[in-house]
């Protein structure tokens, strides 16, 4: 089926005509457009327990963030998720109507976020469409090529998404989806703003251009067949990470993330993000996105990805870190 991963066989007689679902009853965890903020949810699974502690590790000290820097022992996990960039050709990098311009130094506003060249700072731009006040929520995993397409336009229209990872024997939100949607088919987007929910990635990227964008689907996520094969070979250098579950326990807050697909570092995180299940409210800070100032603001620094976790109050920088951090946190060892 075009646009989409059915990971369940379809009943007999199927009606051929997509259908759009409105969910009588979504999960109790939600976050809302204020960062920081989301509502204590009431047990989910047997994996949800109220016997769970939520700490960060003994000793534990958030890294000073590292600009540019790759620890030696992941260069490998960062150059396979690099390999993205290549077969996308940079699609989830930008934001919508991205411009570029040079500003002397000594002439730019202090206490704004840009990028420095020589004498010089680089202001970036983007041309945005409206905000939904809520976060759009979306049913997915990392290594579906299908989710990936969506999760590109995601961050090139600059949105705020809640994610809830579906990975393979994932106990949690992948039956959800069947049990609101009527099939296991991934990915799954619901509209809290306006009712609306959809399978069909093609279907959603149109839905989410035409209602927080310009209506234009960008190139790269409009040419049929080639844009799926491209996203499946963007998934190639980092093969099964982020399908599979691994046990863990479920948060009762979801996890804040800034981020945005086209980052490797970004990518490296999610991937263990989906594989733990975890929910978590992204961000979205593609290049020349205005989000960049705000965490620009909060932190005195803009860096990719940078976790807040309101479970346990951490808040820091550097991907690898980060990691290690969620899985001594939440995996269940």
């Amino acid at each position: 089926m075009a646009g989409a991963l059915n990971l369940a066989p379809p009943p007999i007689f199927a009606p051929f005509s997509r259908r759009t679902v409105r969910p009588k009853t979504l999960f109790s965890i939600r976050a809302s457009s204020s960062s920081g903020s989301s509502e204590n949810p009431s047990s989910l699974s047997p994996s949800s327990s109220s016997s769970w502690t939520f700490a960060p590790p003994p000793n534990f000290k958030a890294p000073e963030p590292k600009r540019f820097g790759v620890r030696p022992d992941k260069a490998w996990d960062i150059f396979g998720a690099s390999l993205a960039l290549f077969f996308r050709f940079g699609t989830g990098v930008f934001g919508s109507g991205y411009s570029v311009s040079l500003v002397p130094k000594d002439e730019f506003p202090p206490g704004q976020y840009a990028l420095d060249f020589n004498d010089y700072k680089v202001k970036e731009t983007s041309k945005l469409g409206p905000r939904p006040e809520k976060p759009i929520e979306i049913y997915e995993f990392e290594s579906c090529p299908f989710c990936r397409k969506v999760r590109e336009i995601i961050a090139v229209l600059d949105i705020d998404v809640l994610f809830y990872p579906c990975p393979r024997n994932g106990p949690n939100f992948r039956p959800k989806v069947a049990q609101i949607g009527g099939k296991q088919q991934f990915p799954y987007m619901v509209d809290p703003n306006t009712g609306v929910s959809m399978y069909e990635s093609d279907d959603i990227i149109k839905y989410l251009v035409g209602k927080y964008g310009d209506g234009n689907v960008p190139i790269m996520l409009s040419l049929g067949l080639l844009t799926t094969i491209t996203a499946g070979l963007a998934l190639s250098g980092r093969a099964g990470k982020g399908s599979t579950y691994s046990p863990a326990k479920l948060p009762p807050k979801p996890l804040e993330i800034w981020a945005y697909e086209g980052s490797p570092f970004c990518k490296y995180v999610r991937e263990v993000l989906v594989e733990l299940e975890l929910p978590h409210l992204q961000r979205s800070c593609s290049r020349g996105s205005p989000k960049r100032q705000i965490l620009y603001e909060k932190v005195g620094h803009f860096q990719v990805p940078y976790l807040q976790d309101p479970n346990t109050g951490v808040e820091m920088f550097e991907s690898a870190e980060i990691v290690e951090y969620i899985r001594a946190t939440y995996a269940i060892q």
